[in-house]
């Protein structure tokens, strides 16, 4: 037999780098070789490996560049097997959803405007070491494979994690600072510019927040640099690609026959009004260009005729992208050189706002904040804490109490399309809201509920995702939740031209879809609870950042002071009539078993005594490291409550003698008397001398197998036994009716 031939990996190299005080090791010429770019990187035990592909030729009839960026989970990383029917990772969770997006974000800015070439990063986490953040490792193994490949790309871009411990900015924090954290802040950047802002913070001030950014700035400036050196020493020569530039032949020919009439569509703060006016625009431009009369005044040419320079429909794609380039000129400009706002709002105006509460009837909570014509509408559910959500992710997090999700229908903008559920941009905003929201809830011992907050976007014109904070406030003030301080939202936008830039307040679509930022914070009035940053342009400079953060702060101060606390002063003191209403009761640990039961019942009896499951529920949780149970009991009507509260006191307390319980009979012993379940699953003994106030011969005469009659607990005896009287009861009632 031949020898076997060994693989040779020749462009195997391995580079190192010392961040935040631990190992980075970057392996390339080894993994994944007809990728256009791949790299696997190490940071401690934490391994991702991070892949670029790119197709061919540019993808026809889309005016954006496809990027998909995809960050895979698999379970084997933590060493678990998915808990599903199927035993295998299915779609993404909403934690790898969120890191997709958060690595997207930085990234997308800087391809070439004209790409239209298929580009796909896909981040596979391999291993999973707590300490070390894989989502970190995703993002800078994401600019690594990109910067050696030959896609063309103006990178590299790299990312921190930065915590606040004790009043301390601490870079990768481990998991044990992170437990402490008052900031979780995503921070990616350039050698020159911050790209990427994500944070949920525990109300930290703006000046510390401002701070954290800067300090993550400066730690990843030599982390760019150690990726240029890799690049520079392997990487590839970026591919020429067909240019899908704008035709500006085709541009100077629309701008010249309907600038006037784009002003003029756009110069209302109605969108309405504003897209009936465009769709005329685009009516007379299709009709202008397929006609082919470079003079409105010329002689028709017929659509068919060979000297018809834009053949019927042949270019609707290159005139809409020359349309969407002269709207954007239109309010850039507006913007730069006049300091007008398509609505004519000043820059540091907020369109007029309104909230509600109590909007309906049967629901737990619900508010409706109006902001223009961005209009959110918000419901809380309470339930028991056993209705939290269950999470089977890579890290340590098990189980979410408090849940958001954010629904954007096509009737918000006016669309008709059919629902298709949630996709990446609604659980996005679903999450930022429910971040922005979670510094301010009460702690499980305080409200012992799981809850719902579910915002509807009835109507959208910008910022819906603030205005879903601040919905979610409403709703659960009204909800009787009680939050520590309301919760409020507002976006900052951004122009900018060479060295010139400029900033407003509360933008509205336009604004968003022809700006270079939005730049969006929520918070109380002691500070920030969260943080996200998306960017068109290469960066922002430090004085750009603090700006927005001086424009938010005025912005939602305001919006919680003469808004949402005019609307509600503070949440409701008690819950709806239609919510459950919990108790919680803490037992010893050892105790549990008890109220249980063989087989659970005991637990069952006393739900089924309480008037069945549809009236009560209860949950029990054990703290193994403080050695109690914590029961919840949840009921519509609270008596019901109460009643099961002290059925379960009765077990997992020991009674007082003297204390009167209703008991049946369970046994018989011949002679010497009779076994008495008193409480659920808790067994005594009535002897015979203590039946009845008379002489009893056999124990038949007065107790039968399941009657049932009262006892009094007399107590423990030598033996260890619980000891009950059926005579001492009837004593002691009798004197009760004396």
């Amino acid at each position: 037999m031949a020898n076997a031939n060994h693989v040779e990996f020749k462009n195997h190299r391995i580079f190192e780098y010392n961040l935040a005080g631990r190992k980075l090791t970057v392996e390339t010429g080894k993994m994944a070789q007809l990728a256009n770019g791949s790299a696997l990187i190490r940071y401690g035990d934490t391994a991702i490996l991070a892949t670029a592909t790119a197709s061919e030729k540019p993808r026809d009839g889309i005016d954006y560049m496809p990027l998909a960026v995809d960050y895979e989970e698999r379970l084997y990383a933590v060493g678990k097997i998915p808990g599903s029917f199927m035993k295998r990772e299915g779609k993404p969770s909403e934690k790898a959803v969120l890191t997709s997006r958060v690595i997207d974000r930085p990234i997308r800015p800087l391809f070439p405007k004209d790409l239209r070439n298929d580009i796909v990063l896909s981040l596979l986490v391999l291993s999973v070491d707590q300490d070390n953040s894989p989502e970190i490792a995703a993002m800078t193994g994401a600019s690594i494979a990109l910067s050696i490949s030959d896609i063309p790309w103006d990178g590299p871009i790299a990312g921190v994690f930065v915590g606040l411990c004790n009043g301390e900015i601490v870079i990768n924090p481990t998991a044990a600072q992170r437990e402490i954290s008052d900031l979780e802040l995503t921070v990616a950047a350039s050698k020159e510019k911050v790209v990427m802002i994500e944070a949920g913070a525990n109300e930290v001030k703006d000046d510390i927040m401002y701070n954290a950014i800067i300090k993550a700035h400066e730690e990843i400036k030599p982390l760019i640099d150690f990726i240029n050196n890799i690049k520079s020493e392997i990487g590839k020569e970026k591919f020429e690609y067909e240019s899908c530039e704008v035709d500006h032949d085709l541009y100077d020919k629309i701008k010249a026959f309907a600038h006037n009439d784009v002003k003029f569509a756009l110069d209302t703060d109605d969108k309405t009004v504003r897209e009936e006016r465009l769709t005329e625009v685009y009516a007379k431009v299709y009709e202008y260009l397929n006609v082919g009369r470079d003079d409105p005044d010329a002689p028709q040419t017929p659509v068919d005729s060979a000297d018809t320079p834009f053949q019927k429909g042949a270019d609707e794609a290159a005139i809409k992208e020359c349309m969407y380039k002269l709207q954007k000129e239109t309010v850039r400009r507006w913007l730069l050189d006049e300091q007008k706002r398509v609505d004519g709002r000043k820059m540091d105006e907020i369109r007029p706002l309104a909230a509600e509460v109590g909007i309906l009837p049967r629901v737990h909570g619900s508010g409706m904040f109006t902001r223009g014509q961005t209009q959110v509408l918000t419901i809380a559910t309470l339930a028991p804490v056993s209705e939290q959500q269950k999470l089977d992710g890579l890290d340590e997090e098990e189980a979410k109490r408090y849940m958001h999700h954010y629904n954007f229908p096509a009737y918000s903008v006016g669309e008709a399309r059919a629902s298709r559920g949630a996709g990446r941009r609604e659980i996005g905003h679903g999450a930022l809201a429910e971040r922005s929201l979670i510094p301010v809830l009460p702690t499980v011992e305080e409200f012992p509920y799981a809850i719902r907050t579910v915002s509807e976007v009835v109507s959208s014109n910008g910022s819906t995702s603030q205005g879903s904070v601040c919905g979610s406030t409403l709703a659960l003030m009204d909800a009787g939740v009680p939050l520590k301080r309301p919760v409020a939202g507002i976006s900052c936008g951004l122009i900018t031209e060479d060295d010139r830039w400029m900033t407003m307040v509360d933008i509205q679509g336009l604004e968003d879809f022809f700006g270079d930022m939005d730049f969006k914070v929520a918070g109380t009035h002691n500070g920030i609870t969260s943080i996200q940053m998306d960017l068109k342009i290469d960066g922002l400079t430090p004085e750009i950042i603090k700006k927005a953060f001086e424009v938010t702060q005025a912005g939602r101060i305001m919006i919680l002071d003469e808004i949402m606390l005019k609307c509600i002063a503070e949440p409701r003191p008690d819950v709806s009539e239609y919510a459950p209403k919990m108790i919680i009761l803490k037992i010893a640990a050892e105790k549990i078993s008890e109220v249980i039961g063989p087989k659970g019942k005991v637990i069952q009896k006393i739900i089924a005594d309480c008037g069945g499951a549809n009236a009560v529920s209860i949950d029990i949780e054990e703290d193994l490291k403080n050695g109690t149970g914590m029961i919840f009991i949840a009921a519509v009507d609270k008596n019901i409550g109460y009643k099961a509260q002290e059925m379960i006191k009765l077990i997992a307390f020991d009674p007082e003698p003297g204390q009167i319980f209703m008991g049946r009979v369970t046994g018989i012993l011949a002679g010497v008397g009779c076994f008495v379940e008193y409480l659920p699953g808790k067994e005594g003994m009535v002897h015979i001398s203590r039946l009845a106030n008379r002489r009893v011969e056999k124990v038949e005469d007065v107790a039968k197998m399941g009657d049932e009659f009262e006892v009094m607990y007399m107590g423990i005896n030598q033996k260890g036994k619980v000891d009950l009287s059926k005579k001492d009861a009837e004593n002691k009632r009798n004197q009760q009716k004396q």
